[in-house]
């Protein structure tokens, strides 16, 4: 029986001193703060580390996280000052500073800092209409930034960031704005779309008119090009007949030989012979019985013309050219220079030119 209460008190010692042991040594992790109290009263904040406590003296009051939190409102139905209801979501940031302050001065920060910014939120909306509250943010965040910042920093919390999660306007609202972006993204489309047109229409006349413009030019400059081509065949030419100094029986021939071709055809009805042709009709003839045989007599027998005196000049006698031979000379020549011209035309339309 003895041994047994021994063991019963043995038993009840090393469970004292291990309850003494656990009291006494408090570990406290990084970026925590432990708030201690004595006796009921705040007696320390205990940091980082190996810490020792009184037992049964010194009681662990709350266990503070030290780091950046982060906290997000349900929705919260805002008046604008156009009187339209938008729903809107916040996110804080905060961090608490001084745990003793976090712990004695409110008893729920959390639940302060979510009250306070309903508050200052519909104050901030309060005063800006539908349009101003969906294009400010950075100023609604500001304002309450500075509001919560100042009312926090006694409860040891500091507000380091706050941000507008959703603006969400009525349904009806939302779909009247919806018609309108769509109308204006149209307006938009079809102004381009207009633009476009009328740019196209302007270049395509522009080409038109260059290619115009163009045609017409390579047209004069062809029409310019023939007609000296032209000239420059009939010059050639008229310098060769001048260079072959034709008399007038060979132009008497020439002429001759044209006559068919312009009595020719149904539309020649009438046809006037110039005065200069029967002069050179008569030395044509002359030259002919001047080369010719004897006239014949009433007898039958060949009675020689006399022959006129030849006159004296002082010139030496002019043998006259053969005038199929000169013709002939002359068409050479008229070739050669028709010949040369389109050579010229040619040239004058190459590429490098």
């Amino acid at each position: 029986m003895d041994n047994v209460v021994t063991l019963v008190v043995l038993v009840l010692v090393v469970v004292f001193v291990v309850t003494v042991i656990a009291r006494t040594i408090r570990i406290v992790p990084q970026a925590t703060a432990v708030i201690v109290e004595r006796l009921g009263r705040y007696s320390r904040t205990l940091e980082a580390g190996l810490n020792i406590l009184v037992p049964f003296i010194d009681k662990v009051r709350a266990n503070v996280d030290l780091r950046e939190q982060v906290v997000s409102f349900p929705p919260q139905p805002v008046i604008t000052s156009d009187n339209l209801v938008v729903s809107i979501d916040t996110v804080i940031y905060y961090q608490p500073t001084d745990p003793k302050s976090a712990t004695y001065e409110i008893a729920n920060y959390i639940q302060g800092i979510e009250q306070l910014t309903v508050t200052t939120l519909r104050n901030v909306i309060g005063s800006l209409d539908l349009e101003q509250t969906l294009t400010s943010r950075d100023q609604i965040n500001g304002q309450l930034r500075g509001v919560l910042d100042e009312a926090t920093g006694r409860w040891g919390i500091r507000v380091n960031r706050v941000e507008l999660k959703a603006i969400d306007p009525p349904a009806s609202v939302q779909d009247s704005m919806e018609k309108q972006m769509r109308a204006e993204r149209d307006k938009r489309a079809a102004i381009l779309t207009a633009e476009g047109f009328k740019q196209s229409q302007i270049l395509t006349a522009e080409g038109e008119k260059q290619s115009s413009i163009l045609r017409a030019e390579g047209s004069a400059q062809a029409a310019i090009l023939e007609s000296q081509g032209q000239a420059k065949a009939i010059t050639q030419v008229f310098d060769a007949i001048h260079r072959g100094d034709p008399d007038p029986k060979l132009l008497a021939y020439q002429y001759l030989q044209m006559l068919p071709k312009i009595a020719d055809g149904s539309s020649n009805k009438l046809w006037i012979v110039p005065s200069e042709l029967n002069d050179a009709l008569k030395g044509f003839g002359n030259m002919f019985t001047a080369h010719g045989g004897d006239s014949s007599g009433s007898d039958g027998s060949r009675a020689a013309r006399p022959a006129a005196p030849e006159p004296t000049t002082g010139f030496d006698e002019v043998v006259l050219e053969d005038p199929a031979q000169a013709l002939k000379r002359a068409r050479e020549e008229a070739a050669g220079a028709a010949r040369d011209a389109e050579g010229v035309t040619r040239e004058t339309h190459l590429p490098g030119n």
